[in-house]
This record gives C-alpha cells, structure tokens and sequence, in this order.
C-alpha cells in the first residue's frame, strides 16, 4: 500500500511547468533481516517487507514524519501564505483535525497544515482516484516487478515520469466534477463530463 500526496501542477505564460505537483509517495514497508540463508540472499541480510496492516498509527507517523516534512521542502516560495488543507479519503486508519498528537505537528514555521476529509459518498473527489492512479498504474505494469523492491522501484518511476500536464488535467477533471456536483445539488446524480482538453489547450483555453 502507498500514500500519495500530489497537488495542482503551475505552469507559466509561456507554458513552462514550474511546480509539477508531485509531493511525494510514501509504500507502507520497513526492513527486516532475513532469519535464514536462501538461494536469493543470506541469513542476515536486510529485506523490505510489506506493513500487513495499516493503523492510525501508521497514517499519523506518515503524516507527521513523511508528508510534511515533503510538503515543506517542496512548496513553491511564491505561493504566498502557507496554509495547506490535506484531503484524505474517509477510511477508518485516518486521523482527524482533532488528533491530539497531530495538533502538536500541524503548526510549523510558516506553515499551517489542515487535515479535511473527503466527501462521503463521493468518489469522483478523490483526486488520485479520478485519473492519476491509472495513469501512473499502466507505467508501472510495463516494468514487469518481479518482489517488493522491484516493485517499489517500478511504482516510483512511474510516479517521477508522469507529465505534469497530465497531473493537471487530472485536476482539471477534478473541477468539472465539482461543477457537476453544484448542477446536482449535491447529489450523485449526474454524468462524469468528458472534456477534449487537448483541443481547449491547442486553442489557448487553458492554462
């Protein structure tokens, strides 16, 4: 399992990327010494293995160890003041706003971090799963992983070579959805909008 943390690719007038969006991804794995000798490695060697479960324990310690510490090197200097709203989904290993040890964490330098969650019932606001994990999925299966750590290799490099142009019309999808929602009244009633947002940006419509 992977978290991943990504926001809205900026781009300058003359279409250069100058903040690609990525912040990171962080798997769910540690390093354990193998206990006996086999034909792949010896008795001793270190060895990735996968966390099994995943606690609120887990989630805090990315959060606060991880994720922040990514988002503070990697926010662009000149988007002003640094408050920063993270968007999880509504599973039940993530913690809340209220987390007693994360109100000791979300408050550093100049940042403000604020934990927000999904909409329930609304799938279609999740940005990674609204297009950005397919994209970096149909990369990945192309490197054939053979274990973990081919495997971990793999999603990274997926990850780090995905256009920033295709992060941000994933985003861009994101706001359509959101239009749709407002149409509905809020409701789940509508259509996914298909936008040809190569021809929109052949003609200078988006930026």
């Amino acid at each position: 399992m992977f978290t991943v943390a990504v926001a809205r690719p900026r781009f300058n007038a003359q279409d250069e990327c100058t903040f690609d969006g990525k912040l990171g991804i962080f798997p769910f794995t540690y390093q354990e010494a193998a206990k006996r000798n086999s034909k792949n490695r010896d008795k001793g060697t270190m060895v990735t293995k996968v966390v099994e479960s995943v606690r609120k324990e887990e989630t805090r310690d990315m959060l606060i160890n991880q994720i922040v510490p990514a988002i503070m090197q990697k926010w662009p200097p000149s988007e002003g003041p640094k408050t920063i709203f993270i968007q999880q989904d509504n599973a039940r290993t993530h913690i809340t706003q209220s987390d007693a040890i994360w109100q000791q964490a979300h408050q550093q330098g100049d940042f403000t971090f604020i934990l927000v969650q999904q909409p329930p019932n609304s799938p279609d606001l999740n940005i990674l799963d609204l297009g950005f994990f397919k994209s970096i999925q149909s990369l990945m299966h192309k490197k054939m992983p053979k274990d973990v750590d081919d495997m971990l290799d793999a999603v990274n490099q997926a990850y780090y070579e995905l256009e920033a142009r295709t992060l941000g019309n994933v985003w861009l999808s994101y706001q359509y959805v959101m239009n749709e929602i407002l149409k509905a009244k809020g409701s789940n009633n509508y259509d996914l909008p298909h936008v040809n947002k190569k021809r929109l940006f052949a003609q200078g419509r988006l930026l």
